[in-house]
């Protein structure tokens, strides 16, 4: 396979390839279809995650920039955050993060524990922001006001998710085909959950700029159906243009926003059942914002007939499994 990225600045940072793993017991307590998982939670930096795919393309602009600092933004228990913090440390740069207290009714520990606790250990300049806020715009007023002051920022915005952040998800993309190649494979269905977009969108970028129509389906964790969709089709848009000249229709952006909740970051019964389901079965940890939310989308759709029991579906574990700790309280009510 034609490696189409290789015209790309990247700095080393993941783990890669991340396995292709079957899932039998869950898949039979189920009653079908056979499910596999991408582990993309173990892509190696700060305990694994996806945005380490998207890190490679956006610190080596970061170092051809000749930054000295990295700007950010996040939720409280951001993965983005976590694992950017730890790529500049790793490239010897510093990082500035803002924290939107985006998850009403959480107490002091919220801030403290799981993807915190490790934005502290990495030395991470932190700034907490209310909800409601443009917190990209924030960020980058930041970056400004340090360049002010003699530093040299770099602006990475929420999730990591533009069109060179998404080159990761490209990668994934190009790397998942090849597995499927060589395990013989000829799955229906792709599921992730889908937040930023930039997971989702490099997927169908990469996807399509190989010729592969298997349809991906993003389970929502935070936008109604229509947003959600115009946002993945807008930045995978961005991110095929860099790989084809082949236009990009709409109609490959699927999303189901039937388990968002509440809201991002709230988890649902149905969010906690899937982690409990998915660790007492598999012995595999997700997490409670993004891919709890994506599997209990998976387990919803085989339970409501939307995926029959024929064939084989695959499930990309976005990572996030630090932010249990944020959540303790709600899993011990259970």
């Amino acid at each position: 396979m034609r490696d189409i990225l290789s015209n790309f600045p990247r700095v080393n940072l993941c783990h890669q390839p991340t396995a292709l793993e079957e899932m039998p017991r869950l898949s039979e307590a189920l009653g079908g279809p056979r499910l596999w998982i991408k582990r993309d939670d173990c892509t190696g930096l700060a305990t694994g995650g996806n945005k380490t795919r998207k890190l490679e393309f956006l610190m080596a602009a970061a170092l051809e920039a000749n930054a000295d600092i990295i700007v950010t933004q996040g939720a409280v228990q951001s993965n983005h955050v976590r694992q950017t913090a730890a790529a500049a440390c790793k490239l010897g740069l510093d990082c500035h993060a803002l924290l939107e207290r985006r998850v009403p009714g959480k107490g002091d520990d919220y801030e403290q524990t799981g993807n915190v606790f490790f934005d502290q250990m990495f030395n991470t300049q932190i700034e907490f922001r209310p909800p409601g806020l443009n917190m990209n715009a924030e960020a980058q007023q930041v970056a400004e006001k340090l360049r002010s002051h003699g530093r040299t920022p770099y602006f990475i915005p929420g999730g990591g998710s533009n069109e060179t952040g998404a080159l990761g998800y490209v990668s994934s993309a190009q790397e998942l085909l090849h597995q499927l190649w060589e395990n013989k494979l000829t799955p229906k269905l792709i599921v992730l959950s889908t937040g930023s977009a930039g997971t989702h969108a490099g997927m169908v970028a990469g996807f399509h700029a190989l010729d592969c129509d298997i349809p991906i389906m993003g389970i929502s964790v935070r936008q109604p159906e229509d947003v959600q969709i115009d946002n993945v089709y807008k930045l995978a848009v961005k991110t095929a243009a860099l790989l084809t000249d082949k236009p990009l229709s709409r109609d490959r952006v699927l999303v189901d926003d039937g388990y968002v909740g509440e809201g991002y970051g709230i988890p649902t019964d149905g969010t906690l059942a899937a982690i409990n389901m998915v660790a007492r079965n598999e012995g595999i940890l997700l997490d409670p914002v993004y891919s709890g939310k994506g599997m209990a989308g998976l387990i919803g759709q085989i339970e409501g007939g939307q995926i029959n029991s024929d064939g084989e579906v695959i499930f990309l574990h976005t990572g996030g499994a630090v932010s249990l700790f944020a959540y303790e309280d709600q899993f011990l009510a259970e």
